[in-house]
C-alpha cells in the first residue's frame, strides 16, 4: 500500500481532492450523547454556599472608660493631640455631658449597621457593673451573639497578665479586670472590639485562657471525679471573633487631623473617616476646592443609593466585599461575610481600618487573623470612586449642578465581561463576581448583570458552586417577584442552571411562592421553547421527591399547562414536560386523579412513538410512575393500569435500549402494586415449566432415550438464551455435548428440528435453581428462557387488546421477553423483576385453607394494598391451570412485615387428587434462602428486605442523566464545530485519509485487472469464519464466527482485537456491517435470532463495548433454522434451512435493512432507533441477501426459493413490490443492486449462474454460468469483478464478460496446502483485495498483482 501516500498531511488540496470531502455531509449513526456516554446522572457536589447557622447578634455592650479631663498614667500625649471620640470634642462641654453625648452617638453609629439590637451603654463602670451588664446580655441572648465593645483611652493599658482596667466606685482607682472572667460572663458566641493601645496583647490572653478552658473541658469529660468536674463548666471560647485596633507593641496614633478614636470611627462612620483620610493625602491636592468642611456636606444619605452619599457606601460595599471574596479562604469568607449582618459589616469595614491605620504605623488585628488586604488593586478603584464623587461637589453645592453617577459598576461588568470572553478553561475566577452581586440591586445595570451572570453559570458546575458561595441566591430569589417581562428569560436560564447543579433550593422557591414565576412562564404561549423548556426542567426539580412541591404545583395547574405541551415541535420540551408530569405524580395520589380527569395517560400515549427516544424514554417514566402509586386501587384505577400497561408492551421491540430499560422499571413499578396477582401468575409459570418434559440426567445415558415432547401449534421454537455473564462459561465442550445429545430427532429423520423442551441442558434438571453461574438468582436465565418458549403464546405480535383477565399474564410475557434481550443492562433489569416476584411466589406459597369449588371465582385482591378485600370480578388472575377446583385459591398473601417475625404455618394435608401445595414443590430453593429448618423466621425479613430491593434500586437514571444537559455549558460551540478542536482535526485527517484511498484505488481499478492471486495476508482465526468484512479505509478486516469477532491487520499481519458477541447459544452471526466507516466506525453484528449488535472501541488497544442493542426482527421463523446449521457449516447452502439474519446498510440516510428467515423486510431509520417499514416479502421462503440503492429508493431480495424481487420503499406495503423475477432454479446466494443512475441488478444462485436484471424489464438482459456447488460469492462494487468460493475447495475470480481471471485452489507457501470448503468471502469497497475465510480455520486476502499496486 501507499502508505506515504495515506499519511502525509495534505497541504493545499487540488480541486479534484476538495470534490472529494464529501465524508463531511454524510450523518453520522449511534454518535448521540445517549451512545457515547452513560445514563447516570452527574455527581452532586457538596454545596458548602448555605449557611448551615445564620446568626444575629442580638445584643451589645459599649463600655466606655474615657474618665474625661483626666489622662492615665502610662500614656504620655502629643501636644496638639487627637482629641475626638465618635466626633465629638470632650473638652467642649462638662466631662459627665461628654461621656453621655459620646456614649448615645456611638450606640447610634451602632444603629446605622445593626437597628434592631438591644443596645447597652457602661460609661466608666466598676468590674461589678461590668459584670453585671455582660451576664444579663448573654441570658437574653441565648444561643445568638453578643457584641462587646470596649474603648479604654481614659484607663492604662492592658497588662501582660490579660487584664483590662475599669475603675472603682469613686474613681480613685483603676482596677484590672481579667480577660478570663470576661469570656466566663460574656459567653459564646460573642464578638469583641478594642480600642486602646497595645490591644494585640488582649487578644493574645484571650486565645491562652480559651485554650485552658478547652483543657478543662477535657479533663473534666476523661474524668467525672476530678474537682474541675464539680464546678460549674466554663463556656467554650470557639464560637468568638475578635477586632482589636493594634498590635501588642503599639500605641494609637495622636495625630490631631484623626479622631482619638481612629478605630472604632473605621468600623462604624467608615465612608466619613474614608473620605477626611483621602482629603489628608497628597493626591487630594489633584482636587481643587475640596476641604474638610465641604466633605461634612456631602448631600444624600448612606441608604439611599441614588445619592452622592449613598453610592459611594454602595461602591465601598461592593469593592470591599470584593477584597474579601478574593484573599480570604472560602470557609472563613463564608463565616465572617455572610454569616451575621453585624458581623460582615464590621469585618468589611475593618478593611478599611487596615488601609488607614497602616498609613499611621499601627496594624489593628482580628481574631480569625485575616490576611493583608491594604495594598489590594480594588483600592485603586475606590480611590478613583471617591476623586470622582468629590471633583463634582463644589459644583453640586454652590450652583446646584445635577450629580453624574459613577461609571464603577458599568466598568466592573465590563472587566466581568472581558473575562468571560478572553478567558481559558483554567484561571482563576473572575474577581468582580461579588461587584455583580451587588449591581442586581441596581435597576439600570439589572439586565446586563444577569446577562453577564447567566453566561458566567454556563461555565459548569463550578461556576454555580462560585457564584453561590458569594451569596447570589437570595438576589435572585428576591428577583422572581418581579413581573419585568424582559427579566424572564434571564431568570429562568439562571435559575435552571442552579436547580441542576443544586437541587435543594426546591424548598427555598416553594416556601417563596417562587414556583408561580416559572409556571406563568411555562403557561406562557409567546415564551420561545427554550425557556419554556427551562422553566418546565425547575418545575420538574421542585415537584421531584418533594411533596410540598408537589401540592403547590398541582394547585398552580401543572398538570393541564403541561398537557398542553405535549405536543410542542420542540424536542427537549416534550421530553422535560413528560419527566415533569411522571415526577408530580410519584407516590402523590391527588396528581394522579387529576391527571385521570385531565386523561393525561392517554394524551401521553402519544408520546411512546415520539422520533426521539429521549422524549419516548420519558413518556415510558411518565407512565410508569402514574401507575407506580401506592395509594388504595378501585375498580377504575386498576382499569386504567392495565390500560396503561398494555400500552406501555407495545414498546417491547422498541430500537433504543434506553427506552426499554425504562419500560422495565415502569412494568416493574406495576409488579410491585399488583404483587399478589404477578406471584400467581410467576407459580403458574413455574409450573408449566417444572411439568414440561425435560431430560434428567439419568434419561441421557443412551443418546435415543429422549422424552417426547407435547406437540402443538400453539409451541413456538424459541432460542433458549443465557445471560451475559455466565455465556462463555456455558459453551464450554460438556455442555454443548449434552446439548447435542438431547436434541429430539424425528422418527422420519428427516431435518431435525429444535424441540422447546430439550434445549435447556445447561443444569443437570430442570433448572429453578439458580444458575451455577448466577448464584443468587431463583430463576436461571435458561429458565426464564424456558418460560417464554413453554408459556403458549404465538407471537408478541398478538400482545395488544388481550382480554384483561390476563393483563398480569401478558405482562410476566413481556418481562421474560425483556430477559432475553441482547442489551445487558436490559436483561439484568428485567431479571431483577422476575427474580424479585419469583422468589417471593415461593416464600410466601403456604397452604391456605381448602376452598370449595365454588369459591374460585374470587379473583386475587387488585393490589397488596387493598388490605385483603377481595373483588368480585371475572378479570382478576386466571386460576392455576393444573390444580383441581378444590385447590388453593389464588389469593396470595402479603410477606410478613419485620415487626413480628414470622414462621411457617403448619401442613395442611391436601385432599383428594389435589396438586401438592407450592412451597413444596420448590423445596429445592430451600439451599439458597433459608439456613435451615431452625431459622425460618428469617424468611419474612428477606421477602420484605426483596420487595425493597425492586421497588429502589430499579431505576435508570434517565432523569438525572437529562438534568446533565442544564448543568453543562450550552452556550459553548461544541467540540465538533470548533475549527481549532482536537476533534475535527482528527476528521479532517480521516476525510483525507478516505480521499486518498478512494483516488489510489480508483486508479488501479480503471487500469483494468487481469489477475487476483497474490497472497498478501493469511493466518488461522480462532473460529471457523462464517462472515468477513472490510473496514472501507484502515487496513483492518473484521472476522466473524459463530458468536465471536476476530479483527486483523492485513498490511502487518497481526491480530488486533478478539472478542464475544454476546449472543446465546445455538444463535450465530449471519451478518456485519461497518458503520460511520468514514468516520468513527463502528461495527453491526446481527444474528440469526433477530438481535442487532452495535460496537465501538474495538481494533484499538481500548475494550470493546456495546453501543447499543435491540432486537431488529421480532419473529424469526424457527422452522427454517434447522440443526443442520449448527452441526455443520460446510453443507450445501440450500440444505441447510435457514438464511439466518441479512442486512444492508445505507449511510446516506441512515437506514437498515433487515431481512432473513421471515416474511417481511424491516427498515429500521437509526436516527430515531426504530423501526419505520415493514415490507411484506410475498413470499414463502427466506430472505438471503438484500441490496439497497437509497437514490432510487429501491430495495433488492434475493430469496430462498430462486425469486429476487424489487420494492420501492416510497410505495404502500401490499403494492410496493415492483418486479419479481422467478429465472434461478435455486436459493439465491447474493442478490446485488449497481449504485449508479441505471444501475443493473446482479443475481447468482447456489447453482452458479449469475444474472443481470435491468430494473425495468422483466427478464434478464445477460446470463454468465459459473461454478456449480456455490457456497458464498461476492460482486467488487468498483472493479466489476465477481468471486465464487465452492464447497469444492476452489475459488473462482471472473471479470464482468464471465471470463475466469484467477482461480485459487492452494494457500501460498512451502507445503502449498490445499484450501479448505469455503465458508465466506467478501471484496473490499475499494481496493482489489478478495478476503476468504473457509472450514479449515484459515482466513486468507489476495490482491491484485504488485506491479500494478
Amino acid at each position: 500500500m501507499d502508505a506515504e501516500l495515506l499519511h502525509s498531511p495534505v497541504v493545499g488540496l487540488t480541486e479534484e481532492e476538495e470534490a472529494d470531502m464529501s465524508d463531511w455531509n454524510l450523518p453520522l449513526a449511534f454518535m448521540k450523547k445517549r451512545h457515547l456516554e452513560k445514563i447516570e446522572g452527574s455527581r452532586a457536589l457538596a454545596q458548602s454556599w448555605r449557611m448551615k447557622d445564620r446568626m444575629k447578634t442580638v445584643s451589645v455592650a459599649l463600655v466606655l472608660c474615657l474618665n474625661v479631663g483626666v489622662d492615665p498614667p502610662d500614656v504620655v500625649k502629643t501636644s496638639p493631640c487627637a482629641r475626638l471620640e465618635c466626633w465629638i470634642d470632650p473638652l467642649s462641654m462638662s466631662p459627665q455631658k461628654a461621656l453621655e453625648t459620646i456614649g448615645a452617638n456611638l450606640q447610634k453609629q451602632y444603629e446605622n449597621w445593626q437597628p434592631r439590637a438591644r443596645y447597652k451603654q457602661s460609661l466608666d463602670p466598676t468590674v461589678d457593673e461590668v459584670k453585671k451588664l455582660c451576664t444579663s446580655l448573654r441570658r437574653n441572648a441565648k444561643e445568638e451573639r453578643v457584641l462587646f465593645h470596649y474603648n479604654g483611652h481614659g484607663v492604662p493599658r492592658p497588662t501582660v497578665n490579660g487584664e483590662i482596667w475599669v475603675f472603682n466606685k469613686n474613681y480613685t482607682q483603676y482596677i484590672p479586670l481579667s480577660i478570663y472572667d470576661l469570656q466566663t460572663w460574656m459567653g459564646s458566641p460573642s464578638i469583641f472590639v478594642y480600642d486602646c493601645s497595645n490591644a494585640g496583647i488582649i487578644v493574645k490572653s484571650f486565645k491562652q485562657f480559651a485554650l485552658q478552658r478547652e483543657q478543662e473541658l477535657e479533663v473534666a469529660a476523661i474524668n467525672p471525679n476530678h474537682p474541675l468536674a464539680q464546678m460549674p463548666l466554663p463556656p467554650s471560647m470557639k464560637n468568638c471573633i475578635q477586632l482589636a485596633a493594634c498590635e501588642a507593641s503599639e500605641l494609637l496614633p495622636m495625630n490631631p487631623d484623626l479622631p482619638a478614636d481612629l478605630f472604632t470611627s473605621c468600623l462604624t462612620t467608615p465612608i466619613k473617616i474614608a473620605l477626611r483620610w483621602f482629603c489628608m493625602q497628597k493626591s487630594a491636592k489633584l482636587v481643587p476646592g475640596v476641604t474638610l468642611d465641604l466633605i461634612e456636606k456631602i448631600p444624600g444619605r448612606l441608604n439611599d443609593r441614588r445619592t452622592p452619599l449613598g453610592e459611594l457606601n454602595w461602591i465601598f460595599t461592593a469593592i470591599t466585599d470584593t477584597i474579601a471574596w478574593n484573599v480570604l479562604p472560602r470557609d472563613l469568607f463564608q463565616k465572617l461575610f455572610r454569616q451575621d449582618l453585624l458581623v460582615a459589616s464590621l469585618f468589611r469595614n475593618f478593611l478599611l481600618a487596615e488601609r488607614i491605620m497602616r498609613s499611621y504605623n499601627c496594624t489593628p488585628v482580628s481574631s480569625p487573623r485575616l490576611p493583608p488586604t491594604y495594598m489590594h488593586a480594588m483600592w485603586q478603584a475606590w480611590d478613583l470612586a471617591v476623586d470622582i464623587c468629590l471633583s463634582q461637589l463644589p459644583t453640586i453645592i454652590e450652583e446646584g449642578t445635577a450629580f453624574r453617577h459613577s461609571p464603577f459598576f458599568a466598568e466592573q461588568l465590563t472587566a466581568f465581561q472581558v473575562w468571560l470572553t478572553m478567558g481559558v478553561e483554567n484561571r482563576n475566577p473572575p474577581e468582580q463576581l461579588p461587584i455583580v452581586l451587588q449591581v442586581l440591586l441596581s435597576q439600570v445595570h439589572r439586565l446586563r448583570a444577569l446577562d453577564l451572570l447567566g453566561r458566567f453559570l454556563d461555565l459548569g458546575p463550578w461556576a454555580v458552586s462560585l457564584a453561590l458561595s458569594v451569596g447570589i441566591f437570595p438576589y435572585v430569589l428576591k428577583l422572581l417577584q418581579s413581573s419585568a417581562r424582559e427579566l424572564r428569560p434571564l431568570l429562568v436560564f439562571i435559575w435552571a442552571k442552579i436547580l441542576a447543579v443544586d437541587s435543594s433550593c426546591q424548598a427555598d422557591l416553594v416556601k417563596d411562592n417562587g414556583h408561580k414565576y416559572f409556571l406563568s412562564v411555562l403557561a406562557d404561549p409567546y415564551m420561545p421553547a427554550e425557556h419554556r423548556t427551562m422553566a418546565v426542567f425547575i418545575l420538574a426539580v421542585i415537584v421531584n421527591n418533594y411533596n410540598t412541591g408537589q401540592e403547590a404545583c398541582l394547585q398552580g395547574n401543572l398538570i393541564s399547562i403541561c398537557l398542553e405541551q405535549l405536543s410542542d415541535p420542540h424536542p427537549l420540551l416534550r421530553q422535560w414536560v413528560a419527566i415533569c408530569l411522571g415526577r408530580i405524580w410519584q407516590n402523590f395520589d391527588s396528581a394522579r386523579w387529576c391527571g385521570v380527569r385531565d386523561s393525561a395517560h392517554e394524551k401521553l400515549y402519544s408520546l411512546l412513538s415520539d422520533p426521539i427516544p429521549e422524549v419516548r424514554c420519558a413518556a415510558v417514566f411518565a407512565l410508569g410512575t402514574f401507575v407506580g402509586n401506592s395509594a388504595e386501587r378501585t375498580d377504575h384505577s386498576t382499569t386504567i393500569d392495565h390500560n396503561v400497561a398494555m400500552m406501555l408492551a407495545q414498546l417491547i421491540n422498541d430500537g433504543s435500549p434506553v427506552v426499554r430499560k425504562e419500560l422495565v422499571v415502569a412494568l416493574s413499578h406495576l409488579v410491585v402494586q399488583y404483587e399478589s396477582n404477578f406471584c400467581t401468575v410467576a407459580l403458574q409459570f413455574m409450573e408449566e415449566e417444572k411439568n414440561y418434559a425435560v431430560p434428567s440426567p439419568g434419561n441421557t445415558t443412551e443418546p435415543g432415550n429422549l422424552t417426547p415432547v407435547r406437540d402443538g401449534p400453539t409451541l413456538p421454537r424459541l432460542r433458549p438464551v443465557n445471560s451475559y455473564t455466565n455465556i462463555r462459561a456455558a459453551t464450554t465442550a460438556r455442555n454443548l455435548n449434552k446439548s447435542l445429545q438431547n436434541l429430539n430427532l424425528n422418527e422420519e429423520g428427516g431435518p431435525v428440528t429444535f424441540s422447546p423442551g430439550n434445549l435447556s441442558a445447561s443444569s443437570s434438571a430442570s433448572s429453578t435453581l439458580g444458575s451455577p453461574d448466577n448464584d443468587e438468582y431463583l430463576l436461571s436465565f435458561e429458565t426464564i428462557d424456558k418460560m417464554r418458549r413453554v408459556s403458549s403464546y404465538s407471537s408478541l405480535n398478538s400482545l395488544i387488546g388481550v382480554s384483561f383477565n390476563s393483563v398480569y399474564t401478558q405482562i410476566w410475557r413481556v418481562l421474560l421477553h425483556l430477559a432475553a434481550d441482547p442489551f445487558p443492562e436490559v436483561s439484568d433489569l428485567a431479571m431483577k423483576v422476575l427474580n424479585s416476584i419469583a422468589y417471593k411466589a415461593t416464600m410466601n406459597t403456604r397452604p391456605q385453607k381448602i376452598l370449595d369449588s365454588g369459591s374460585l371465582t374470587q379473583s386475587a385482591p387488585a393490589s397488596p394494598t387493598s388490605k385483603g378485600t377481595l373483588i368480585h370480578q371475572a378479570g382478576g388472575s386466571p386460576p392455576i391451570p393444573g390444580v383441581s377446583s378444590s385447590s388453593l385459591t389464588n389469593e396470595v398473601p402479603k410477606p410478613p412485615t419485620r415487626e413480628a417475625p414470622p414462621s411457617r404455618p403448619p401442613y395442611t394435608p391436601t385432599l383428594g387428587n389435589q396438586a401438592p401445595p407450592h412451597s413444596h414443590q420448590f423445596s429445592r430453593t430451600r439451599k439458597m434462602f433459608d439456613k435451615g429448618p431452625d431459622q425460618m423466621a428469617e424468611d419474612g425479613d428477606e421477602a420484605t428486605a426483596h420487595r425493597n430491593f425492586i421497588s429502589v434500586a430499579l431505576q435508570t437514571g434517565l432523569c438525572d442523566w437529562s438534568a446533565k444537559y442544564f448543568a453543562q455549558p450550552v452556550m459553548k460551540i461544541p467540540e465538533e464545530h470548533d475549527l481549532e478542536s482536537q476533534v475535527r482535526k482528527e476528521r479532517e485527517w480521516r476525510f483525507l485519509r478516505n480521499a486518498g484511498v478512494r483516488r489510489h484505488s480508483q486508479r488501479i481499478t480503471q487500469r483494468g485487472i487481469a489477475r487476483l492471486d497474490d497472497q498478501i495476508f493469511i493466518n488461522r482465526n480462532p473460529g471457523v469464519p462464517s462472515v468477513v468484512k472490510f473496514h472501507p479505509f484502515n487496513p483492518c478486516i473484521a472476522v466473524a464466527d459463530k458468536d465471536s469477532i476476530c479483527f486483523w491487520d492485513w498490511e502487518k499481519g497481526e491480530r488486533l482485537d478478539y472478542f464475544y458477541n454476546g449472543n446465546p447459544r445455538y444463535t450465530r452471526i449471519t451478518a456485519m456491517e461497518y458503520l460511520n466507516g468514514h468516520d468513527c466506525s463502528l461495527l453491526l453484528t446481527a444474528t440469526d435470532d433477530g438481535a442487532l449488535r452495535i460496537w465501538k472501541n474495538f481494533a484499538d488497544q481500548r475494550n470493546p463495548e456495546m453501543v447499543t442493542a435491540w432486537q431488529g426482527l421480532s419473529d424469526m421463523l424457527p422452522t427454517t433454522r434447522g440443526l443442520a446449521r449448527r452441526v455443520s457449516i460446510y453443507l450445501d447452502r440450500s440444505k441447510q434451512g435457514g438464511a439466518g439474519m441479512v442486512v444492508d446498510w445505507e449511510q446516506e440516510t441512515g437506514l437498515l435493512m433487515t431481512s432473513g428467515d421471515v416474511r417481511v423486510i424491516r427498515i429500521w431509520d437509526t436516527e430515531r432507533e426504530m423501526k419505520v417499514q415493514d415490507i411484506p416479502t410475498g413470499a414463502d421462503s427466506c430472505v438471503t441477501s438484500l441490496s439497497c440503492d437509497p437514490q432510487r429508493s429501491l430495495v433488492v431480495a434475493g430469496l430462498g426459493d430462486g425469486s429476487v424481487r424489487v420494492y420501492d420503499r416510497r410505495m404502500a406495503p401490499n403494492e410496493c413490490r415492483v418486479m419479481t423475477y422467478r429465472e434461478h432454479g435455486a436459493w439465491v446466494v447474493k442478490a446485488h443492486v449497481q449504485r449508479e443512475t441505471n444501475g443493473e441488478i446482479v443475481s447468482v444462485s447456489v447453482n452458479g449462474d449469475v444474472r443481470f436484471f435491468e430494473a425495468r424489464t422483466p427478464d434478464s438482459v445477460n446470463v454468465l454460468q459459473t461454478v456449480k456447488g456455490l457456497t458464498a460469492l461476492d460482486i467488487h462494487p468498483q472493479a466489476n469483478l465477481f468471486a465464487c468460493g465452492s464447497m469444492n475447495q476452489f475459488i473462482a475470480v471472473y471479470n464482468s464478460n464471465g471470463d475466469v481471471i484467477s482461480n485459487i485452489k492452494y494457500y501460498d507457501g512451502f507445503m502449498g496446502q490445499r484450501i479448505g470448503a469455503i465458508s465466506c468471502l467478501a471484496f473490499h469497497p475499494y481496493w482489489p483485495h478478495l478476503a476468504v475465510g473457509s472450514n479449515d480455520y484459515y482466513m486468507s486476502i489476495y490482491s491484485a498483482e504488485k506491479r500494478l499496486r
